[in-house]
């Protein structure tokens, strides 16, 4: 079974938003083992308070231990790509991780470590919306490989 891991630049937090996730979590869970992890540390509050090069240093010094499998970095500038084509991306490899930003984005040495760099949309969104879009687009992607009817 595939193992797919959200990782964002996010305090943790219970809200509703968590409600719609782990619905979406369960329902990836007969294809898929996915998992959503916040990051946040002091050394990401600190750095976010001195300026966008030391916050986006720390974003990658967060994520450096979780690059391994397939990368896929979520970036405004990146691929925008159709929901078959998502498919393909997350059901090629036994493990599948995507990188969320913090406020500052990402540094250009992180994304060139991604194998993949795709953008949701064009606009900005926060963190718990991207992420409940992207675990839709997971659980989409899943039904498409699968053939399973919640795709049409």
């Amino acid at each position: 079974m595939a193992k797919i891991n959200i990782y964002a630049i996010v305090k943790p937090n219970r809200d509703e938003f968590d409600k719609l996730a782990n619905e979406f979590i369960k329902m990836c869970s007969k294809f898929a083992k996915v998992e959503v992890h916040a990051i946040f540390n002091k050394s990401i509050a600190k750095a976010q308070t001195i300026n966008e090069t030391e916050a986006q240093k720390s974003y990658t010094q967060a994520f450096l231990p979780y690059m391994k499998g397939h990368c896929i970095a979520l970036d405004v500038l990146g691929k925008k790509i159709d929901s078959f084509e998502f498919s393909k991306l997350i059901t090629n490899s036994s493990e599948v991780n995507f990188f969320i930003g913090g406020a500052y984005g990402f540094e250009r040495d992180f994304l060139k470590k991604c194998d993949t760099i795709i953008s949701l949309s064009s606009l900005t969104m926060a963190h718990k919306i991207v992420t409940l879009v992207l675990l839709e687009q997971i659980f989409r992607g899943l039904a498409i490989k699968n053939n399973h009817p919640y795709h049409k």
